[in-house]
């Protein structure tokens, strides 16, 4: 691409609009300042790839269903287990790919809540950055939870 600067960076947003919106946001800035933009997505609620035509994607299997989101805490710890696999063969393909010598992948940004990115980026010696996706209002509520728990308002037990 005309512009390009010859540096890849890899994106792993959740699947989730909240969280899938702020990071095209973010790969639409990178890209206008010259990096070729990849997303790896799950098959879960997979963004369109022809609404985005300067970016490239590559997808994993996740074995979820469309249905299986209702339990958000039971979809992100199962995300965090089903995805390490798939994501690390996905992420080395990359590495490899005739793409990546024209272009070497500079980083990976992915989602806060996608654990298991940080081991695979730190396996491959890759550097990671993460996007945390919440308000102001969510940071400030994170930042209280040590408080709040020394206090005895968020039980530890259970």
């Amino acid at each position: 691409m005309e512009g390009r600067k010859g540096r890849r960076v890899l994106l792993f947003p959740l699947p989730f609009q909240g969280h899938v919106n702020p990071m095209f946001q973010l790969a639409q800035i990178l890209h206008s300042k010259g990096f070729s933009i990849t997303v790896i997505h799950t098959t879960f609620n997979s963004p369109n790839p022809s609404n985005y035509p300067h970016f490239s994607f590559s997808f994993i299997q996740d074995g979820f269903s469309q249905t299986q989101s209702s339990d958000l805490l039971s979809f992100l710890v199962e995300l965090n287990l089903k995805c390490v696999a798939p994501f690390k063969d996905c992420v080395e393909k990359l590495l490899r790919s005739d793409e990546a010598v024209e272009e070497p992948v500079v980083c990976l940004i992915s989602d806060v809540m996608c654990h298991f990115t940080r081991g695979v980026a730190d396996n491959l010696k890759l550097p990671r950055i993460v996007l945390r996706t919440g308000g102001a209002s969510s940071f400030v509520a994170f930042t209280a939870y040590p408080l709040f728990r020394q206090r005895g308002y968020i039980s530890t037990q259970g």
